[in-house]
C-alpha cells in the first residue's frame, strides 16, 4: 500500500477502506506522506467525498494515529464541542456544570483562529492557568474535580494535526467528510462516553446556511456514533453574538457572572441548560432531555458549578480565589468608547462575522496562527436583534488598547448593524436536534 494508490482511489470514486485510512494516518503521523501527497489527498475527499464508510474509517485511524485516553472513573466520560463563533462561551459554562452533575469532563479544546473566539484563549486570561497541562495532569485533574479544559498535546490524533494544516493552505477548509473526521478524531482520543455536538448557523458562523448545518450536524453524529461513541447535535443560532461580550477576559466576566448569579447571561444559560441535558440523556443520568437540563440549572443555581469552575481553576495552576476574585484578576484594556446607534429604531440585523472581525482588528485574535492574542481587547454590551434603540444610544462598548483603533473598531460595529423602523423576528436560540434516530 501507499499514498499514490490511496489517493488515485479516492480521486476515482472508490472511496476510502479502513486499511487504506490506517496506513494514510501513520503516514501523516510519522512523516511518511509528503505535504504533497496530503495536499492532493485532501482535494480528491473534498471533490469526490468518501461516503459514511470512508468517514468512520479516516476519524477511526486518525484518532488512533496518536494517544488515545483511557479512563477508570465511578461515572460516564463526557465533552461536548461547538463549530465555533462570536461571544460562544459556553463551554466554561458546561463544563464545571456537568461536573458538578456527577459526570467526568476532559474538555480538550482549541484556540481561535479567523474571526471566532477559542476556549483556550479564554481560559489563559486566567493568572497562572496551564492550559496544555500534558494528559497525566488531565487525568490527574478530571478524576479529581471532575472537569478540565485544557488543550490537546502532541500526542492526540498527531494525524490530525498534520492534515489541519494542509487543509488550511490547500483549500479543502470546507469539506464536510473532513471537517467531521477532524472534530471527531480529537473528540474520540479522549475517551468519550457520549458527545454533543453544538452546530452553529447564521452570520457569525462557518455554516451560514441551514442546509449545511444540517448536513454537517447528520454527518457529525452518524459518523460519531459508527464509531461506537454516542452523540447527538443541537443546531443553534449564530445570527448575533450568543453573548453580550466578544473578548477572551471580557467573555470569561460574562460567564463568571453568570455562574456567580451576579448578573445572569440567559441565552449562554439556556444554550448551556439545552446542550447539558442531551449530555446527561445521552449518558442515562437523566431520563429525559427536560430532565437533564433540569440538573444543569440546579447545578447553576445553586452556585455548585461555580465551585467547581474555582476548583478546577487552582487545580491547573490559577489563583485559588478566582471564583471570588475574579473582577480583580482578568485584564483590563485602557481605551473603552462607546459606539452609538446613528437613529431610532429596532436591531433588525447583525452582521456577525463583522462583529468577530473588529475583536480580531484590535488584537483579540489570530490572523495568523503565530499571532499573539491582546486578551483585554473586544466588545461588551452588545445590543440583540429586537432591541429598540434611540439616536445615540449605545449599541456596546469598545474596549481597545488605544484610541486609533478603538475607533476603527467602532466603524466596524457600527457597519454591521441594522436598524429599521418596524420590529423584526427575533431568531430561536436552537433551530433543532439531531439524534441517531433522525437520521435519513
Amino acid at each position: 500500500m501507499d499514498a499514490r494508490s490511496i489517493i488515485m482511489a479516492v480521486r476515482d470514486g472508490a472511496g476510502l477502506a479502513p486499511e487504506a485510512a490506517a496506513w494514510f494516518a501513520r503516514g501523516l503521523a510519522d512523516g511518511t506522506v509528503s505535504d504533497a501527497q496530503a495536499g492532493a489527498f485532501a482535494m480528491a475527499v473534498l471533490c469526490r467525498g468518501i461516503g459514511a464508510a470512508g468517514r468512520v474509517a479516516l476519524t477511526e485511524a486518525m484518532r488512533d494515529s496518536g494517544q488515545v485516553l483511557a479512563w477508570d472513573l465511578p461515572g460516564p466520560v463526557l465533552d461536548k464541542h461547538s463549530t465555533g463563533g462570536i461571544g460562544d462561551s459556553v463551554s466554561l459554562l458546561l463544563a464545571p456544570a456537568l461536573a458538578a452533575c456527577g459526570v467526568y469532563v476532559p474538555m480538550i479544546s482549541g484556540r481561535g483562529l479567523g474571526h471566532t473566539g477559542g476556549t483556550l484563549d479564554k481560559m489563559e486570561v486566567i493568572p497562572g492557568y496551564k492550559a496544555l497541562p500534558g494528559t497525566a495532569v488531565l487525568q490527574k485533574v478530571v478524576a479529581e474535580v471532575g472537569c478540565a479544559i485544557v488543550g490537546a498535546t502532541n500526542e492526540i490524533a498527531p494525524a490530525d494535526r498534520r492534515l489541519y494544516g494542509i487543509r488550511d493552505i490547500s483549500g479543502t477548509v470546507e469539506s464536510i467528510d473532513l471537517i467531521t473526521a477532524s472534530i471527531l478524531s480529537k473528540k474520540l482520543a479522549a475517551g468519550l462516553g457520549a458527545l454533543v455536538l453544538d452546530v452553529k448557523v447564521g452570520s457569525g458562523a462557518f455554516m451560514v446556511e441551514m442546509e449545511d448545518a444540517k448536513a454537517l450536524a447528520e454527518s457529525l453524529v452518524r459518523t460519531a456514533n459508527d464509531a461506537g461513541c454516542h452523540a447527538s447535535a443541537l443546531i443553534t443560532d449564530m445570527s448575533q453574538s450568543l453573548g453580550h461580550s466578544a473578548g477572551n477576559a471580557l467573555e470569561v466576566l460574562e460567564v463568571m457572572e453568570t455562574l456567580t448569579g451576579s448578573s445572569v447571561n440567559e441565552a449562554l444559560w439556556d444554550v448551556t441548560a439545552a446542550l447539558g441535558g442531551e449530555l446527561l440523556c445521552l449518558a442515562g443520568k437523566a431520563r429525559s432531555l427536560d430532565e437533564g437540563a433540569e440538573q444543569i440549572d440546579a447545578a447553576i443555581e445553586t452556585g455548585r458549578a461555580a465551585e467547581k469552575f474555582g476548583q478546577m481553576v487552582a487545580a491547573l495552576g490559577g489563583p485559588f480565589d478566582f471564583v471570588e476574585r475574579f473582577p480583580d484578576r482578568l485584564p483590563a484594556a485602557p481605551v473603552i468608547v462607546p459606539v452609538a446607534a446613528p437613529r431610532r429604531g429596532h436591531v433588525a440585523q447583525v452582521d456577525a462575522r463583522a462583529l468577530g472581525e473588529a475583536v480580531v482588528r484590535l488584537g483579540g485574535g489570530r490572523l495568523v496562527a503565530t499571532d499573539r492574542i491582546n486578551p483585554s481587547v473586544g466588545l461588551s454590551g452588545l445590543a440583540a436583534i429586537g432591541e429598540e434603540v434611540d439616536p445615540g444610544e449605545v449599541l456596546c462598548l469598545v474596549h481597545a488598547p488605544d484610541a486609533a483603533r478603538a475607533e476603527r473598531a467602532a466603524a466596524m460595529v457600527q457597519a454591521a448593524y441594522v436598524i429599521s423602523e418596524e420590529p423584526p423576528e427575533e431568531p430561536p436560540l436552537i433551530h433543532g436536534r439531531i439524534g441517531p434516530e433522525d437520521l435519513p
